[in-house]
C-alpha cells in the first residue's frame, strides 16, 4: 500500500491581499472615525489591491473586500461632498437672507 506524504502547501487556500483588507478598514473609519481622509485612503488601497489581484490569476484572494472597500470609500466621499454643499448653502443661507431682505425692503420704500 503505497500512501503519498500529505502536501500541506497544495491544499492551501491562496493568501488575501493585504492591501483589500486594508481598503475595507480605511473605509469604514472614513465613515465613523476619519471623514474623508479615512475614504480617500480606502479608495487608493481598493483600487491598487484589485490590480494586484487580478494580475496574480489566481494566487491571490480578496477581490470581493477590495470592492467592498471600493464601494464604501465612494459613499464616505459623497457624504463628505454632501456635507460641504450643506455647510455652503447653509453659510450663504444665513448671510444671504438678511442680506436679501434689506435690499427687498429697501426696493420696497422707493416706489
Amino acid at each position: 500500500m503505497s500512501q503519498q506524504p500529505y502536501d500541506a502547501s497544495s491544499s492551501a487556500a491562496p493568501p488575501t491581499n493585504g492591501m483589500a483588507i486594508g481598503s475595507l478598514i480605511a473605509s469604514v473609519l472614513g465613515l465613523t472615525l476619519f471623514p474623508t481622509i479615512g475614504s480617500i485612503i480606502g479608495l487608493i488601497l481598493g483600487y491598487m489591491a484589485r490590480d494586484q489581484i487580478r494580475d496574480s490569476r489566481g494566487t491571490m484572494t480578496g477581490e470581493g473586500l477590495a470592492t467592498a472597500g471600493i464601494i464604501m470609500g465612494w459613499i464616505g466621499v459623497a457624504l463628505a461632498v454632501i456635507g460641504i454643499c450643506l455647510v455652503v448653502l447653509m453659510t450663504v443661507g444665513l448671510i444671504g437672507v438678511p442680506f436679501g431682505i434689506t435690499i427687498c425692503s429697501g426696493l420696497g420704500n422707493t416706489f
